[in-house]
């Protein structure tokens, strides 16, 4: 449960610091205004990215680095071109090391490969957020543990 934005930023510095989130893809899934925009904003800030941090909603992807480190940030809300995935080069994208984070996973479904980390997040009416997390590789499971039980 996150109760504000504080929260949230907690969350993501922790989640920055094992040395497993350098090679892996994590999925972000919520209803529009959940935060899963601000969590990446966070995120990359605690990797160490530096200036402005873009929302790709309308480019579907903002490539960033901190250090050695690639990250791309996919929305993929206003995809709907199959064939986008292949111009734009996604699937190299996909295969290359690096950070990848993707909001909206399912606009490109059939396409994207198995995330390493699905963080479920959903607005309470109160605005506090319950936030779930669930590993589908090893890299995820050892980012879950990873993470404070306090978060």
């Amino acid at each position: 449960m996150w109760h504000s934005e504080e929260d949230t930023q907690a969350f993501a510095q922790a989640l920055a610091r094992p040395t497993a989130i350098r090679n892996c893809y994590i999925e972000l899934q919520g209803d529009l205004g959940t935060g899963k925009t601000t969590l990446v904003r966070h995120l990359l800030r605690a990797l160490g990215v530096t200036g402005r941090i873009k929302s790709p909603t309308y480019a579907v992807v903002e490539p960033h680095e901190a250090g050695d480190l690639a990250i791309w940030h996919f929305d993929f809300y206003r995809f709907n071109d199959p064939q986008e995935w292949e111009d734009a080069g996604f699937r190299d994208i996909f295969a290359s090391p690096g950070l990848k984070l993707a909001e909206w996973p399912n606009q490109a479904a059939g396409r994207l490969p198995t995330p390493d980390l699905t963080i479920a997040i959903e607005l309470s009416a109160d605005e506090t957020r319950q936030v779930l997390f669930s590993a589908h590789t090893d890299t995820g499971a050892t980012l879950i543990q990873g993470l404070p039980h306090a978060l």
